[in-house]
Order: C-alpha cells, then sequence, then structure tokens
C-alpha cells in the first residue's frame, strides 16, 4: 500500500491511494515557496493577507459538511465532531483575520537613556514546514497556518499520512481563497524527504504537532541546521477533583474530558485524581457513564464515539492496557475493542512503578487516582514526563488558582472542560514540547522582531 493513503478505521478498506512526492518534485516546492515568499511580501500588506486568510475560513464554514465527512473517512472521527471541528477552525482564521494588524503593528520601546526612540517592528521568517497529525486534520493546520501566513510567511505542510484527502482540500481552499499557490504547498513527503526540507537552507522554521519520537527526531535535524522549532507533543493531562458542588456535573466534565475525539486528543483528561471523600462516588457514577458511552458508526448523527483512528493505534492502545494489568492495575470496565472500536475504560489501583503511570493512552482509557489531599494530588499530577493541560475541579476559588499555580503544565482549565479558544495560548512544558499556538503568542513564533533605533 502506498504511504499515503485514506483507509477507512470502521473497515479497513482503502479507499485512495495518493503518489509520494518525488525528490525532483520536492526541490520544485521548495523553490516555489521560497521565491513566493519574496514577491509575497513586497507585493501584499498585512490588511491584504489578513482577508485571503478569513475567506479561508469563509470557505471552510461553507463547505463544512463536505470537511467533515473526508475526515469521518480518513481517521473515523464521528460527522457532528467533523463538523465542530471545522467550525473551530473558522474561529481561529477569523481571529488573526480580526487581529493581524494590531498583532504585527511596531511595539514602541521606552529608552533609558539618549535621544531618539526605538521600536520593534515584525516582519516574516519566510519558509515554513509544518508538520500535522491525524488527530484534527483541519485544526491543527489552522493554527499554525493562519498567523504565518498573515504575517507572510509561506508554507509547506506535510500532514500525516492517512490525511491525504483533507490535506488535498484544504491547499485547494487556500488557493481559491487567493492565497498563492507557491505560498501553501501540500506535500506528500517521506520522513527521510522530511530531514532534507528542514535541512535546507530556505526553510527557516519547523512546527510539529505530534509523537515524543517525532517530535525529538525533528528537533535533532532542525537543531543540527539551527532552525526555530515549535513542538506540540504528548500528554498525560491530570484532570484533579478537589470539590464539587455537583458531582454528576463534574462525572459528565470528565467523562467529556476523557472520550472526547475517542480519547485522541493530546490535551484531554487522562489521569482522574479525586480526593478520598469523593472517590468512591466519583468512580461509581464515572464507571457508569464511561459504560454507557457505546462506539457507533461516525457516519452518524447520533454516534458521539468513533472507532480508533487506524488499527496500528487499536494494537498499541490495547497492548498498553494489558501491559497496565500485568504490571498490578485494575479494570473497572471495558479493556475489550471489536476491530477499531474500542470499549471506554477504567482502570484503578495501578501502582507506583507500573509504566502505565507514565505513559500516554491515546484512546478512551481513564485512570482514577485516590488521594489524600490536596498536596498529594498535585504531586501525583506533576509526578509524569508531561507538561500539556490540567484540569481543577472545585468548589473552592482559592483552592483553584493555589493548585494551578503549583501545577507544572503549560495549561490549567478551572472547572471548564472544552474551554479552548481561538485567542488562547495552546503548548505544554517538559515533554509535551515548547512555543505556542493560537491567541497573540501564536504570531509571534516565526517572526523576525526587528528592533530599529533611531537616533535623535
Amino acid at each position: 500500500m502506498a504511504l499515503y493513503a485514506v483507509v477507512d478505521p470502521r473497515t479497513g478498506e482503502t479507499i485512495k491511494e495518493y503518489p509520494t512526492i518525488t525528490d525532483a518534485e520536492l526541490q520544485d516546492a521548495l523553490a516555489r515557496a521560497h521565491a513566493a515568499h519574496a514577491e509575497w511580501i513586497q507585493t501584499t500588506t498585512v490588511a491584504q493577507r489578513a482577508e485571503m486568510v478569513r475567506r479561508v475560513g469563509e470557505l471552510h464554514d461553507q463547505q463544512s459538511q463536505r470537511l467533515g465527512e473526508i475526515i469521518v473517512r480518513e481517521m473515523g472521527k464521528p460527522i457532528s465532531e467533523a463538523v465542530g471541528e471545522v467550525a473551530f477552525c473558522k474561529d481561529i482564521y477569523d481571529f488573526y483575520a480580526d487581529n493581524a494588524e494590531r498583532l504585527m503593528a511596531d511595539e514602541p520601546i521606552e529608552l533609558l537613556g539618549g535621544e531618539g526612540s526605538a521600536v520593534v517592528r515584525r516582519s516574516s521568517y519566510g519558509v515554513l514546514l509544518g508538520i500535522m497529525p491525524w488527530n484534527y486534520p483541519y485544526y491543527q493546520v489552522a493554527r499554525f497556518a493562519a498567523p504565518n501566513l498573515v504575517i507572510g510567511n509561506t508554507i509547506l505542510l506535510k500532514h500525516a499520512p492517512q490525511c491525504p484527502e483533507s490535506s488535498a482540500a484544504m491547499a485547494e481552499i487556500f488557493h481559491e481563497a487567493g492565497v498563492p499557490e507557491g505560498a501553501y504547498i501540500n506535500i506528500y513527503a517521506t520522513n527521510d524527504q522530511i530531514k532534507d526540507v528542514i535541512a535546507d537552507p530556505r526553510v527557516r522554521g519547523v512546527s510539529l504537532t505530534g509523537s515524543e519520537r517525532a517530535g525529538a527526531a525533528v528537533a535533532e535535524t532542525a537543531g543540527r541546521h539551527l532552525k526555530k522549532v515549535v513542538l506540540e507533543l504528548g500528554g498525560s493531562d491530570p484532570f484533579i477533583v478537589l470539590g464539587s458542588d455537583d458531582l454528576d456535573a463534574t462525572v459528565a466534565a470528565a467523562a467529556e474530558a476523557r472520550l472526547g475525539n475517542a480519547g485522541q486528543a493530546c490535551n484531554a483528561g487522562k489521569r482522574f485524581i479525586v480526593l478520598d471523600e469523593l472517590y468512591d462516588d466519583f468512580l461509581a457514577k464515572f464507571t457508569a457513564a464511561m459504560t454507557a458511552a457505546k462506539p457507533g458508526d461516525p457516519s452518524s448523527p447520533e454516534t458521539t464515539i468513533g472507532p480508533l483512528s487506524s488499527a496500528l493505534a487499536t494494537e498499541r492502545l490495547s497492548d498498553q492496557v494489558r501491559r497496565a494489568l500485568n504490571q498490578g492495575a485494575r479494570l473497572i470496565t471495558g479493556g475489550e475493542h471489536d476491530g477499531n472500536f474500542f470499549a471506554p475504560t477504567v482502570l484503578t489501583d495501578i501502582p507506583e512503578g507500573a509504566e502505565a503511570r507514565y505513559e500516554e493512552f491515546f484512546g478512551p482509557v481513564a485512570q482514577v487516582y485516590r488521594v489524600a489531599s490536596e498536596e498529594e494530588a498535585v504531586a501525583l499530577a506533576n509526578d509524569t514526563p508531561y507538561g500539556l493541560g490540567s484540569y481543577v475541579m472545585t468548589d473552592d476559588q482559592e483552592q483553584a488558582l493555589r493548585v494551578a499555580d503549583k501545577l507544572d503544565t503549560g495549561m490549567v482549565f478551572i472547572n471548564a472542560v472544552g474551554a479552548e479558544g481561538a485567542e488562547l495560548p495552546f503548548g505544554g512544558v517538559k515533554r509535551s514540547g515548547f512555543g505556542r499556538e493560537l491567541g497573540r503568542f501564536g504570531a509571534d513564533e516565526f517572526v523576525n522582531k526587528k528592533m530599529i533605533r533611531i537616533g535623535g
């Protein structure tokens, strides 16, 4: 089978294969992106590029059903979530279109001495390489492409091998919106070819969302060639329950945090850390909520959980659950799968030292822990190689902020699930990567902050 192919995770059927780019075609793409940058920044203003980005969002909105159906085929996302993902993309494109000139405006610097003035003037880097994952095929591209096109950077976009149809559809949308063909180029490249792209002096930066292994490989190559990198990698986000006026609502939020996108989200709640006095009730209600959630046909509007994205994803998750049980964890519900449809699963009593405590479970598998105090909850939450997001559920506002300050993560959501926004920075620390996307910080990664000092 070809490297790039649409394989329906419901059936395993290969729907369509796409040819990998040749080395000559890749060199042509690099040349076109480099030439497009030199021309584009001279012939367009920030406002004009902002309007192109706004049009990209409008086209996403107009084609949301078609785009949603594509990723149902590619990675099994339920159609309701798929269309919702497209809607979020429009929010992102609108945010950068609305705020482009403000984000790119000169920033005056107050001088400590001497006459005259100084400013920081933001300008484009050049050609950027985006390496995208399969779990949010449109959203991941939007948060990378929107700010960088506004800035004036040009983009080579390498999507996940199982998302060739959605990546082609996006390229068509960008070009229909007026983005020059050389300013956004979709490439079906191999990993070896991508190493050469990163090394190429015409490429100025790389943004990757994906696994730790992929992030380490990309960062290593980029580091050798002195390229700026943004990495958004895995997560094993803690969902800390310290108090609740409405435990049913807290449990519903917990289930949502674990089951969205069939649990295949880097910033999903994965480790549920519950204060002793709430633990028994929480576990009983949470188990019932997880058990009641039944995977189904992702093309149906009624389905809330689709299949895992591939047979490989199912195999990996099954192996993780098996190893967790072999190392002493207790299975409360789930653990089985029918093809790539994986039953929502709850594990408890995971002993210290077990591998499961330090791995990311990319699927509908929840770990539930009992703790005796706030301090123990924070210590357990931070006892992970990851540091992407976190959730704190409590009816004590002072406690919530106190705990938020102690969590070694890039994001904290207090009494809220699904509260991400185009204006809110997204990213992590530790092995979850570095750099930020979305909001004003997402427009400040691949930009030259040029200091201009003017004498009196």
